[in-house]
């Protein structure tokens, strides 16, 4: 069977305009080693997708792995600078679980990651490079943002322990909005903040109407500046990239590394996010960092599925041939499709399961 290397295709070009999308706002490509002391992974087992690594032993007894998560690395071996900016990009491979699968894949994943003095430009910036990424890969896309800050902010005003914060961002981050109120109740709060939190769930859409609409009925338990701040940053975005934009409140990641504006993007075809960030400044801290931090990835495995559906071919024209053709005949006859603008898979037989527009034999020039 032909397995055809139109997804590999896609993602190599791909990975070239990311690459080069990234290159013109100054971030730089960082180059890595493929494995990590496993020690770094382990502490940090909630920040990655899957907790599963490969692991070996090296010559001089240290636990490796072969990296899982890129992010990770790249803070561990570079330099503290709280005070200015650091822009880096990456297409590096990793090496773990793929979704949907239970086998360990070689994946390639690109990406990137802003550390130092992140303000408000910073932030604005990285979005609209996420919503640039997921346009080079579908028109038909769309950047679901939250604010951790202020769904945390609202948790402490109601004066909640660790772990009922945690099972009631669980019910917000499945969209459960009835057991999140049944919840609730057993805890003892009043309908008032009940209806609050089962807002986070309910209020998706445009950013304008949805964050005026919050700031309104969360003064009394949010530092308003968190929302207003959130307005700007958004408000100062090109009109096309703010169309691509949704408030989400149950897009929540682990409030452990996670601070403030977190995102997933999505795209016509595939049921998850193909792409996933936000700010880790927590994360940061944990690794004794001063620095704040933004990023995001772009997983190029959650593309497949759109893939196996494509429609797409794997080459304009078969151009069959015989042992009995003419060398000098057959190259005039591929240069010639070429100069038209076409692929051409020049063979005796098609390969089974080639997908191709049309097939033409090159003694009678003929569509068969």
């Amino acid at each position: 069977m032909y397995t055809g290397d139109f997804a590999l295709n896609f993602n190599e070009r791909l990975i070239f305009n990311l690459r080069s999308l990234y290159s013109k706002r100054g971030y730089n490509q960082y180059k890595m080693s493929k494995f990590e002391e496993y020690d770094l992974y382990a502490k940090n087992k909630d920040f990655l997708i899957s907790d599963s690594v490969i692991t070996f032993t090296d010559t001089n007894g240290k636990l490796m792995a072969l990296k899982p998560d890129v992010t990770l690395s790249i803070i561990k071996n570079t330099s503290d600078q709280p005070k200015s900016i650091q822009k880096v990009f990456y297409n590096e491979n990793v090496y773990r679980i793929a979704k949907g699968t239970n086998t360990f894949k070689e994946i390639m994943q690109s990406g990137l990651e802003c550390f130092g003095d992140i303000d408000n430009y910073a932030i604005a910036e990285v979005l609209t490079l996420a919503c640039k990424s997921l346009k080079m890969i579908s028109k038909t896309c769309v950047l679901d943002v939250s604010h951790l800050g202020i769904i945390t902010e609202v948790l402490e005003y109601l004066n909640l322990n660790s772990s009922s914060k945690k099972d009631i961002l669980k019910y917000i981050s499945e969209k459960n909005a009835h057991e999140l109120s049944a919840y609730c109740t057993e805890l003892g709060l009043d309908e008032k903040d009940i209806e609050v939190l089962k807002s986070f769930i309910s209020s998706t859409g445009k950013p304008n109407d949805v964050l005026n609409n919050m700031r309104d009925s969360l003064s009394d338990m949010v530092d308003v500046k968190l929302i207003n701040d959130l307005i700007d940053i958004i408000s100062s975005l090109d009109d096309d990239i703010k169309d691509m934009i949704r408030i989400d409140f149950s897009v929540v990641s682990s409030t452990h590394y996670y601070n403030n504006i977190v995102f997933k993007g999505f795209i016509e075809g595939v049921p998850t996010s193909v792409l996933t960030g936000g700010q880790y400044d927590k994360l940061m801290k944990k690794m004794k960092r001063k620095s704040g931090a933004i990023g995001f990835a772009v997983y190029l495995d959650a593309l497949e599925r759109l893939f196996e559906n494509s429609k797409s071919y794997d080459v304009d024209t078969v151009l069959l041939y015989d042992d009995s053709t003419n060398l000098d005949t057959l190259n005039k006859r591929v240069s010639a499709l070429m100069s038209i603008g076409e692929s051409v898979y020049a063979c005796k037989v098609a390969p089974e399961g080639l997908k191709y527009k049309k097939l033409l034999n090159i003694n009678d020039s003929e569509v068969i």
